[in-house]
């Protein structure tokens, strides 16, 4: 059985609006996108990411562990067509792992 998310106040309209109108709308993005990995990758490795923030169209993730930022170095494409092809093409050109 899936546990409820703890930000499922995201998908309201009212916020996505609020969140537009004062120009953070992208943060909303970067927590789905957080949200996201913790469901794709294990408990452990999940818990290895520090953050998750865009800036000019980039995707920002915060990694700890070097084996996992290896990995999604290696991954990178794919991470971003999926990120691509949920949130639109439109909305990233790039993924840095930091």
């Amino acid at each position: 059985m899936k546990k409820n998310k703890k930000r499922e106040f995201q998908s309201s309209e009212l916020v996505k609006s609020f969140a537009r109108i004062h120009g953070f709308e992208h943060k909303l993005i970067a927590f789905e996108i957080k949200d996201f990995l913790e469901d794709y990758l294990d408990e452990s490795l999940f818990k290895e990411i520090k953050s998750v923030n865009i800036e000019d169209k980039c995707i920002m993730i915060n990694i700890d562990s070097p084996l996992l930022k290896h990995d999604f170095q290696m991954r990178k494409s794919f991470y971003l067509k999926k990120f691509q092809d949920k949130f639109g093409e439109n909305k990233f050109n790039d993924i840095r792992i930091l």
